[in-house]
């Protein structure tokens, strides 16, 4: 309503019912979303959602990367012994 739609943010609050405090943290929030800042806390447009569910994806995918490769080095060890 703000952003789109011109209204003040008392206006908003009255009509949506809520604090101006959290108004206007939304506001802030989804104009930074609008240039491309991906927010900390979850996002508002569907961009920065889809943005931090891949982010997720890909801190998840790192994990099951890294924890292969340490098994993968716990076995070559353990062969190398066996072979020696």
């Amino acid at each position: 309503m703000v952003v789109n739609q011109g209204y003040s943010v008392a206006q908003a609050c009255t009509a949506m019912g809520v604090g101006e405090t959290a108004m206007r943290r939304w506001v802030a929030q989804l104009q930074q979303e609008q240039v491309g800042i991906t927010p900390q806390s979850k996002a508002l447009t569907t961009e920065q959602r889809r943005i931090q569910e891949l982010e997720a994806r890909v801190q998840q995918l790192e994990l099951e990367k890294s924890i292969l490769k340490k098994a993968t080095a716990l076995l070559m060890a353990d062969e190398n012994k066996r072979t020696r």
